[in-house]
């Protein structure tokens, strides 16, 4: 099976992050598995889609600090690969991480929708990835699982809401991930309301929400694949992010702390009830964030967080990602490629 994957930047990638992961346990069974960026690609004038491409030298690894050092090292294979010729191309970058320069953001997205015409298997559908640009996609589930929400730039509509809300909300920028830019006004801070709605403004819509007080205990991030929740050996790919101090947000990256997490009826409820669309926008691995009983994000764009599941579970959920994949390509292999690209996400 060969597996091409999207990053933003091979130089930036972790030994802990899910896609290195995925990569080296792909290898470890036997797969190829090209690594390039949003700049790496091109139509040629055959209509095919090329990308320059860097592979790891070895055959194993054993940890992920060595895997990314083979990938980064002078006997890495570089090639300039038929992207076409992929069984499968997984768009694993972030978008966020690249706002300053947009042509990086939608490119694996535009080349991902060429490659589908020859039967690579894309995930996550790249039409599907198009509608979830920015958290406005959010808004498209049901209103049963998300707290209550206004997404406005005018300044007395959000003041408006916030008190409302007795005077306490989260608000946020419309674009963005990983906590950046998020706040929570209460009432000793409500004076500085509008240095806030002024700074988030500059880059566009503000997200305005009701402030949830489970938030207080962390959230808890759960692993879909398929449209269901990702259990492998038994156990669910999930795991709690705990804030710290007065901090508001519990993302890893803004200082939150993981913790081990307890899958309960409420977290299944919220999965089954979010289910329908993932499957419909062809969605094949998402990161729920839970709190509570709501929905307080949903990440399509390379979620994170299944070395995070391992470490409290006990479980390599890289391997239940890497059996989907192998069966689907063999799907595509009996079937004569006859599934479109959404079906095939979540079969």
């Amino acid at each position: 099976m060969k597996i091409g994957f999207l990053v933003n930047d091979i130089e930036t990638e972790q030994p802990g992050y899910t896609t290195t992961r995925l990569a080296m346990t792909a290898i470890n069974r036997g797969h190829e598995a090209w690594i390039m960026t949003p700049g790496d690609f091109a139509y040629d004038p055959d209509e095919k889609i090329r990308a320059r491409a860097r592979h790891a030298p070895k055959d194993k690894y054993k940890a992920g600090s060595a895997y990314l050092a083979g990938l980064r090292s002078a006997k890495a294979r570089t090639r300039r690969i038929t992207v076409d010729d992929l069984d499968v191309l997984m768009l694993r970058n972030d978008p966020a991480q690249d706002v300053a320069c947009g042509w990086r953001q939608v490119s694996g997205i535009d080349f991902g929708r060429i490659a589908l015409r020859n039967g690579v298997i894309v995930l996550n559908d790249p039409n599907g990835l198009a509608k979830a640009a920015n958290k406005m996609y959010f808004q498209l589930f049901p209103e049963e699982v998300r707290p209550r929400t206004l997404i406005t730039r005018d300044r007395d509509e959000i003041k408006t809401f916030i008190k409302e809300e007795g005077g306490r909300a989260v608000i946020k920028p419309l674009q963005g991930s990983g906590g950046s830019g998020v706040f929570l006004v209460d009432h000793p801070s409500a004076r500085n309301v509008n240095q806030m709605i002024e700074a988030l403004t500059r880059d566009g819509y503000i997200i305005v929400q009701e402030y949830l007080e489970a938030a207080e205990e962390g959230d808890t991030r759960l692993f879909m694949l398929n449209g269901q929740p990702l259990r492998h050996k038994g156990h669910y790919a999930a795991f709690r992010r705990i804030r710290q101090g007065d901090d508001v947000r519990s993302n890893v990256h803004a200082g939150g702390v993981i913790a081990e997490a307890k899958i309960t009826d409420a977290h299944l409820r919220i999965a089954e009830i979010v289910r329908p669309k993932l499957v419909a926008d062809g969605m094949f691995l998402v990161g729920l964030d839970i709190v509570g009983d709501k929905l307080m994000e949903i990440n399509v764009f390379s979620p994170g967080g299944l070395g995070s599941a391992q470490t409290f579970e006990k479980v390599n959920f890289s391997h239940a990602v890497i059996d989907s994949l192998e069966r689907k390509v063999g799907y595509m292999s009996f079937y004569r490629r006859r599934f479109s690209n959404i079906q095939m996400a979540t079969l």
